[in-house]
């Protein structure tokens, strides 16, 4: 660190405490020519995994948004509050291993449709017509029969 009194770049720091949030770190140091105090502060800065949407936009991830449409789509539906944060989790680590830092919002969509297809049927189907935006009813009815075709075989 340069000191602001006199320039020199050599500093001790004498006492580190983190902030009151706990995302930075407060610094006192002590320059090595002058022996003025100063204190510095020191944030972390991270990048954030970032969602393209649909129409190129990109946005920041966001967890709560996502647990909110699930929580929609779960809704009346005995489906613990657990599993949906549990798939949030798995959403999040999905990005988080993406080497651009960057998922599309269809590749996300399609881990959670997967995983609630096998939580509860009738939530996967809200979900998927809110997230699949199907054109009209013949397409809703397809992904019916698509279930109905998988349930039959088991």
């Amino acid at each position: 660190m340069k000191c602001p009194f006199c320039s020199h770049l050599d500093d001790k720091v004498v006492d580190s405490r983190e902030g009151r949030a706990g995302d930075l770190i407060r610094r006192r140091r002590e320059c090595l020519k002058c022996g003025k105090r100063f204190t510095t502060y020191e944030r972390i800065d991270e990048i954030p995994y970032m969602v393209i949407k649909k129409d190129g936009r990109r946005e920041k991830f966001d967890r709560h948004k996502i647990l909110q449409g699930l929580l929609r789509a779960c809704e009346k539906r005995p489906v613990p509050t657990g599993k949906l944060e549990a798939l949030v989790d798995e959403a999040e680590r999905y990005v988080n291993e993406a080497k651009d830092r960057e998922r599309t919002t269809s590749e996300i969509g399609e881990l959670l449709m997967n995983r609630l297809k096998r939580l509860d049927k009738v939530a996967y189907v809200r979900f998927a017509s809110v997230y699949s935006d199907f054109k009209d009813v013949k397409e809703f009815m397809s992904e019916l029969k698509n279930l109905l075709k998988e349930r039959a075989r088991k």
